[in-house]
């Protein structure tokens, strides 16, 4: 037998019990050694029952007596009874429910090992379900540090130990992939003495050793392929595209800010520095930037479109809807117009719009203008750097809410010429998570918020004081301004309670009868969904119901009222994307979290939105609290899936972001460590 055995041959068990794994994910017996516990029961230490506290989960040892099986008032149910001594003579009366098969199996008068969560009542112990092993045999159950596995329907932790623990030898055929000289520096396990032990640890000492192993795996994994991306990126430019180094002009810097009616924050001028660098190099930029609602993303990225127009790039700027798209062409031409008016040039800057919804002859005349360098700035949404579009002189891509690149999508680029890239979000994202998540980009913050942006005042509303937030809601609306309710559902849900779409939609037209109501959700089709959001910035709408496809960045001035039902239902990185709805106008914003949980931790949890405008303090909060998968949705945001590390480090992390670096300056194909090459492989394909 080895790794690669199917665990259909590996394992004596029923065919369900297979198809349970493979529903897991678990296919062969290396499969099965890599599911780790998740965490461990400390059954170490034999106590006798006179030293057991009231519920405490003991190792006892011992001898069972007098084995009975006893009916039950419910049909087709019994109980299991015996009596336990242990060694000094402490009697426990043992109980297992419905399990008539223990008769047969159960050891009696015999030393056992008993593991389980004693009750002292009226007098006596009793033991309800305990795990019992013979102490002569092997105990992975009753002993030592007791692995709990992620549960399925099927698959129990008792399943998994009693399965796992005989392939353990097999542990040794695990190939030692991590460069020699890091095992020996950061002083780490081999791999198969890492595997043995975090199943069944002999130590709590030896389980840190495998813990530490483990996790730095995964991390070095991660941020080997991003390091590794990098390079290949800044490789990728075809000669036939040598885009020219695009200068930093401070001249011209110093030009736009002239234009603008404020001044930019220190953030935004290292942003700007940051980027116009990256475009002095004979490679490709990569860059993510990243900050608050209202941080001033749009001014940053315009001085770098700026940049390359001025020395003769075409530039392309992508959002995620062509509602965005069409939000981001005022906001640019805003800015162009301003610039070119007080510094003319002879050649005025062309800013025009590409998405699905054009007629085809408009399409094709901005796809031949594109084609013909006439438009310098063409915006659009995330395909708009496809095969069919066809640029003169691309020198620079902007993409707004897309924070991950595909092979496909950099493959594209790459024969677009490789321009710069600049990716934005919203998405305040601790730094050691972005280093981690993002690795294969630069990353610049804006972690300062413009002068004059007035704060959202936010307040926590319990059901009784509903009503008196709805007929503030309405004076509002008669003042001229729109509001949005944001629900957790589209449908009524029998299981959860708390508010859909639909039903609040019905409720809130009766209550709100002489205003223009009307609900979004993800089962609209899109161009259903962007007319509803044309209409509610056109002012059509007075009050929109959306679930929590409401567009990220859409700019309605106009909207004062965030209403959020079963705030307790989202996290708190979620509800301050919401909140950054509204406020984005000279009138002051409110922000109601509802809920109808009395628990302390839900109000600690929504009290820190009443106490925080920082989007990036209420991400470290949340991630303190749910950790990242939970905060920013694993598929969506192409977050690890770690097993075993922590993103808490952030010493460790950037260790092992420079030992990836390292790795790749002086092998950058990794040739020279093949298994590491491999390991790569696979987790790619």
């Amino acid at each position: 037998m080895h790794l690669s055995t199917p665990l259909s041959e590996a394992l004596s068990t029923k065919r369900e019990y297979i198809a349970a794994l493979r529903e897991m994910e678990l296919i062969t017996v290396e499969d099965l050694l890599l599911y780790f516990p998740r965490t461990y029961e400390d059954l170490s230490v034999v106590k006798p029952l006179h030293e057991v506290k009231q519920g405490e989960i003991v190792t006892l040892k011992g001898c069972l007596h007098g084995i009975k099986r006893l009916p039950t008032k419910r049909k087709g149910f019994s109980l299991i009874k015996a009596l336990f001594y242990d060694a000094v003579g402490n009697q426990a009366e043992v109980v297992w429910f419905n399990q008539p098969y223990l008769l047969r199996t159960l050891p009696m008068e015999t030393e056992v090992t008993l593991a389980g969560k004693v009750e002292y009542k009226y007098g006596r112990f009793t033991i309800q379900s305990p795990e019992v092993e013979l102490s002569k045999a092997v105990q992975v159950h009753t002993a030592g540090m007791v692995p709990v596995y992620p549960q399925h329907d099927v698959i129990t932790s008792k399943w998994l130990r009693e399965k796992i623990n005989p392939l353990l030898y097999l542990a040794k055929e695990f190939e030692e992939f991590l460069p020699e000289e890091i095992v020996k520096e950061e002083k780490l396990a081999p791999k198969s003495e890492a595997v043995r032990e975090i199943h069944f640890p002999t130590s709590q000492k030896t389980l840190e050793r495998a813990r530490d192993r483990l996790a730095y795996e995964e991390l070095f994994l991660l941020q080997l392929r991003a390091v590794k991306t990098k390079a290949e990126w800044k490789k990728s430019r075809p000669e036939w595209g040598a885009i020219e180094m695009i200068s930093m002009n401070v001249d011209l810097v110093k030009q736009f800010f002239s234009t603008l009616p404020f001044v930019p924050t220190g953030a935004q001028k290292v942003a700007i520095f940051e980027i116009l660098r990256d475009m002095e190099q004979p490679y490709p930029m990569m860059r993510l930037l990243e900050g608050d609602v209202g941080s001033g993303k749009t001014l940053v990225a315009v001085m770098a479109i700026l940049h390359a127009v001025k020395q003769g790039y075409q530039v392309a700027v992508m959002a995620p809807t062509s509602v965005l798209a069409q939000q981001h062409l005022i906001s640019v031409r805003k800015f162009m117009d301003i610039f070119g008016k007080k510094y003319p040039s002879e050649k005025p800057i062309t800013v025009e719009l590409l998405t699905g919804s054009l007629k085809t002859g408009e399409k094709k005349k901005v796809q031949n203008a594109i084609a013909n360098g006439q438009i310098d700035i063409i915006i659009g949404t995330h395909a708009l750097v496809q095969e069919a579009v066809k640029f003169y002189k691309l020198g620079l891509v902007v993409i707004d809410e897309q924070h991950r690149f595909g092979v496909k999508q950099r493959e594209l680029l790459v024969r677009q010429g490789s321009p710069h890239v600049l990716t934005m979000t919203a998405t305040p994202i601790p730094r050691t998570l972005a280093i981690v998540a993002y690795g294969d980009q630069d990353l610049s913050v804006l972690n300062e918020m413009p002068p004059g942006r007035q704060p959202i005042e936010t307040k926590i509303v319990p059901p009784e004081h509903r009503q008196t937030v709805y007929r503030f809601a309405e004076e509002k609306i008669k003042q001229g301004q729109q509001v949005y309710v944001i629900c957790p559902l589209i449908d009524e849900s029998d299981v959860l309670e708390f508010k859909s779409v639909k039903a609040e939609y019905q409720k809130l037209k009766v209550l709100f009868k002489d205003f223009s109501v009307e609900m979004l959700h993800g089962k609209l089709k899109p161009e259903e969904k962007e007319q509803i959001m044309r209409d509610f910035k056109g002012k059509k709408i007075d009050l929109l119901i959306s679930t929590s496809v409401i567009e990220v960045g859409i700019d309605v001035p106009n909207a004062t009222i965030m209403l959020i039902e079963g705030a307790d239902r989202f996290g708190l990185s979620q509800l301050h994307q919401f909140r950054g709805r509204v406020g984005r106008g000279s009138e002051k914003s409110y922000c109601f979290l509802y809920t109808d949980s009395d628990s302390q931790a839900t109000f600690t949890r929504l009290k820190a939105m009443v106490d925080h405008s920082d989007g990036f303090k209420l991400a470290e909060i949340d991630m303190k609290l749910r950790g990242p998968g939970e905060v920013y949705g694993i598929r969506q945001s192409g977050l690890p899936d770690l097993k075993i590390a922590s993103l808490s480090n952030g010493v460790l992390v950037s260790r092992i972001r420079k030992a990836a670096e390292h790795l790749v300056e002086i092998s950058p194909d990794l040739k020279e460590y093949p298994s590491l090459l491999s390991i790569l492989g696979e987790k790619e394909g």
